[in-house]
């Protein structure tokens, strides 16, 4: 009996001690959980189009041209209207529109769209100028200027081949001028009687008047006179001088002795 007492409490006691062993064991502690990254931050929204558009001149004549020069920031297309079309970015071009014409620049990109407009006016061109009628000082001067006088030869009144280029361009310039009506004057040197200087004088005259009208100078715009050799033009007894008094002389207006 006194063995069988023993034996438990022995037993009893290895147990306690076993739960003691036991409850004095101790866990190692837990790692804490690592943190979680922040997060990411959102990407930026893509920027706008920006675009400017200019025309200059602003305002033309019909047929002139004017610059149109124009910018965008952002767009990755780029369209101007009308009559244009894509563009780059950046950019100058010449335009001459018959109109007026208002251009519109439109950026399209990533961030959206933008437009803008520029007025090209295009006015219609001045009247030409007609120029009024010359004045009779302005008639005079042009007269005096490009008519020129026809020789002949010695007791001749036939038009040689140096009168002959004289009385074309002349004709010319009474074609070009129809309100203008002339004279022509027979002139001759001082050799021979003066009844027979004012006939040969005559002839003078009435052949340059006959050679402008086979050009087309209407007969009615023209009178002739004769002053034989009243009027020379050189006094000296040479075949020099006596050559340019051998004439028929142009004057504007009608000629009366």
């Amino acid at each position: 009996m006194y063995a069988h007492k023993r034996s438990v409490f022995f037993g009893l006691t290895m147990l306690g001690g076993l739960l003691l062993t036991v409850g004095c064991h101790k866990h190692p502690p837990r790692a804490p959980a690592p943190a979680a990254p922040p997060p990411a931050p959102a990407p930026a929204p893509p920027s706008q189009p920006t675009v400017n558009l200019a025309v200059a001149p602003a305002t033309i004549e019909k047929g002139q041209s004017s610059t149109i020069t124009w910018s965008t920031t952002s767009a990755t297309d780029v369209e101007i209207t009308p009559g244009i079309g894509k563009v780059e970015p950046s950019g100058t071009t010449t335009v001459s529109p018959a109109d007026s014409t208002t251009y519109i620049l439109t950026a399209t990109g990533p961030g959206g769209r933008a437009t803008t407009s520029a007025r090209l006016t295009v006015a219609a061109a001045p009247p030409p100028v007609t120029p009024g009628p010359p004045s009779e000082v302005e008639e005079q001067q042009m007269f005096d200027s490009e008519v020129r006088d026809a020789y002949f030869d010695f007791d001749k009144s036939d038009i040689r081949e140096d009168a002959q280029q004289t009385l074309n361009a002349n004709a010319a310039f009474f074609k070009a001028h129809t309100n203008i009506n002339f004279t022509i004057e027979g002139h001759c040197d001082e050799r021979g009687s003066e009844e027979y200087n004012l006939g040969l004088g005559e002839r003078r005259a009435e052949a340059a008047k006959q050679f402008l009208v086979n050009l087309g100078v209407s007969a009615d715009r023209i009178f002739t006179i004769s002053y034989g050799k009243e009027r020379p033009q050189c006094s000296e007894q040479t075949e020099e001088c006596w050559q340019k008094n051998r004439r028929a002389h142009f004057k504007m207006g009608r000629e009366s002795k």
